[in-house]
């Protein structure tokens, strides 16, 4: 298996950033067990460079002509394998050696066609959306409606200025794509993947239940009126150990206070709280935006429905870092063999100064996307959270960035990491 070329940079001129990043992919490709013939490019820029999106898609695209397809987005950080940029200018690059009837790069100028409409069946695909798009959830909904799996990843767009996309075929995928330069703002962007380009996804929660899990028993629009039969607002009061006597106090642990939600139907498999204290990937975090006394009811950031489960959560840094490594822990244990030569176990657990990816791992590269509001600062120190991801993972080519948002499944996210890799093991 084919390791994917991958290299990140910060400097505060892009052009002598895209230099570093060449310099290292160049370095990749010419060695043995790295890719050296990718056609797709998977490009993540800090807001640092919204500016100068478009020249630095036409600069790489010109130094690597090999590459005929760009996806990629903007973030207020990004992300590469055991490091992480905020807050300063960086870009980072990963190259996919894929069949090119495998993928197809999509953008609101040539959408994804629906299913069994198009020679081209999707399976899966990583979506790139701007978190300004009206309907933007059910975009995302209908977008997965049109893969053969019902499952895509990917995440928002995320910059104090401009949010911008990038989606460039060069081989005549785009056929839409006219005079277009490949940056795209609005919408839905990204890359479709056919059933035999092997991905592994899972995601990993931030946030940790501070209530048992209530029955939704009567709401209006996004207020939620009832609990368990109950005024949601005094089950609330009473789940957070406040009173509006004080309402000083209830107030401050309201605004740390999320709510986690979950269909009816969810079942055991896909999550439900099936480690204690813990939420599966099938539950969604929303804020809580009001409190409603005529109505004893919550206003929450979703039009939840009757018969849906809710729980009182807050962000906690400790169950987001245990629920990381669990979910490196089981990609890996699911993708390494049992039996290693004893070359392959000594490459693998080389110290990290000699460490380097290795294709014993079974993984080509990865793709991380994590909300903007954890990071180094969340997990208590910079680049802390890719280096767990490293810790756990193990050394593997990786890129990513930093969402307003988190794709996964047909659902968007909150508070949450999507991660998946490329393997020919087959699995999902």
């Amino acid at each position: 298996m084919k390791l994917f070329p991958y290299g990140h940079a910060t400097h505060p001129q892009w052009r002598m950033a895209a230099g570093l990043v060449l310099a290292q992919l160049r370095a990749q490709m010419a060695l043995h067990g790295y890719a050296n013939a990718p056609a797709l490019g998977l490009l993540y820029i800090t807001d640092h460079y919204t500016a100068q999106a478009q020249d630095i898609l036409d600069f790489l695209g010109a130094e690597l002509p090999e590459i005929t397809d760009w996806a990629g987005t903007v973030g207020i950080g990004i992300a590469s394998n055991n490091v992480e940029y905020f807050d300063e200018p960086a870009l980072a690059v990963m190259l996919c050696e894929l069949p090119t009837d495998q993928y197809r790069v999509f953008s609101g100028v040539s959408p994804l066609p629906p299913t069994g409409a198009s020679h081209f069946q999707a399976h899966t695909a990583l979506v790139h959306a701007d978190a300004a798009t009206p309907d933007v959830a059910e975009l995302i909904d209908e977008m997965a409606q049109r893969t053969g799996s019902g499952y895509v990843f990917g995440g928002l767009a995320s910059s104090r200025s401009k949010a911008v996309q990038f989606a460039l075929s060069g081989n005549g995928n785009v056929k839409g794509q006219g005079a277009a330069g490949g940056v795209f703002s609005g919408g839905l962007s990204g890359v479709a993947f056919a059933q035999g380009a092997a991905l592994m996804s899972r995601v990993t929660q931030g946030c940790q239940p501070v209530s048992r899990e209530h029955e939704i028993t009567a709401c209006d629009g996004n207020v939620v009126t009832a609990l368990d039969g109950q005024s949601a607002l005094d089950v609330m009061l009473a789940d957070l150990g406040v009173s509006l006597d004080a309402p000083r106090e209830a107030l401050e642990k309201v605004r740390t206070t999320l709510v986690g939600l979950r269909s009816a139907e969810s079942g055991l498999q896909d999550g439900r709280v099936q480690r204690r204290g813990q939420f599966g990937a099938d539950v969604l975090v929303r804020h809580i935006i009001g409190l409603d006394p005529a109505r004893q009811g919550i206003a929450i950031a979703e039009a939840p429905r009757v018969g849906m489960k809710l729980a009182f959560c807050e962000r906690n840094a400790e169950a987001a870092r245990a629920d990381l490594v669990r979910v490196c822990a089981e990609i890996r244990e699911e993708l390494e063999p049992q039996e290693l030569t004893l070359e392959v176990a000594s490459a693998l657990s080389a110290s990290e100064a000699e460490s380097a990816p290795h294709p014993a791992r079974r993984i080509a590269g990865a793709i991380y996307v994590s909300c903007a509001g954890r990071g180094g600062p969340h997990f208590g120190a910079p680049s802390a959270e890719l280096q767990i991801v490293r810790r756990a993972l193990g050394d593997v080519p990786l890129v990513g960035f930093f969402a307003g948002g988190e794709i996964a499944r047909h659902n968007l996210y909150g508070y949450t990491g999507v991660l998946t890799v490329f393997t020919t093991v087959e699995g999902s």
